[in-house]
């Protein structure tokens, strides 16, 4: 039996009060912190790839177990899924066993997102399934759009979906997106095959799910 998960809870009421700050600084800065060898290791992986492998670009960031990997991999056939997660632990559970049409690397995704955008690579889509919400108030830098590789995101353009059970987050991405100029709509997630074990509990737990999708032009 799975076991069921507990809303997501928050020392944070309402939109975070330096959002809008933090956002617009990020996007007149760019991220500069250092390549860690493990990130350049992923990235010159990648490179390799990218250079064999001439088709449009699909990215899941924070893909965990690579099951959205796979997943969305046979969802956009004629494009080279990648999968990006720090975790070796959650991507040692994907199966290795079955031929992998698709590239699952361990990474931090924002230092691949900035190596991306300097070697002048454009995504088609971006996936951000239930990232780590860090829902404490001091720890919004940590999330996607308090970090300063937001800047590197929307570099990347292409259409833009994230998911996630704590709708102010959703909320809050929707917010920085609107301040960077781009337009988007926040729904809830339409029942469906769930795209990752986080999905498939969150579901099984009763929760509301929430997403984000705009188009980077």
């Amino acid at each position: 039996m799975q076991a069921s998960s507990r809303q997501v809870s928050s020392n944070q009421q309402g939109l975070h009060p330096r959002l809008a700050h933090t956002v617009r600084r990020h996007l007149q800065q760019p991220f500069r912190g250092p390549l860690a060898a493990h990130n350049e290791a992923a990235w010159q992986l990648l490179a390799g790839r990218l250079a064999d492998d001439p088709r449009p670009l699909v990215l899941d960031s924070f893909c965990g177990t690579g099951m959205s990997t796979a997943a969305l991999a046979s969802a956009h056939p004629q494009h080279l899924v990648v999968g990006i997660d720090r975790s070796a632990h959650r991507l040692g559970l994907h199966p290795t066993h079955i031929e992998q049409p698709y590239l699952l690397l361990q990474a931090e995704c924002e230092p691949l997102w900035r190596e991306l955008v300097r070697a002048g690579r454009k995504v088609d889509f971006h996936y951000l399934l239930y990232p780590n919400p860090w829902p404490k108030a001091r720890h919004l830098q940590r999330r996607i759009h308090g970090h300063p590789g937001f800047r590197d995101l929307l570099d990347l353009g292409g259409a833009v979906e994230l998911r996630s059970n704590w709708a102010l987050y959703i909320e809050e991405f929707g917010l920085a997106m609107h301040l960077a100029g781009i337009r988007g709509a926040v729904q809830a997630v339409p029942m469906g095959t769930p795209l990752t074990r986080f999905e498939a509990k969150y579901r099984a737990s009763g929760h509301t799910l929430w997403r984000y999708r705009g188009c980077i032009r």
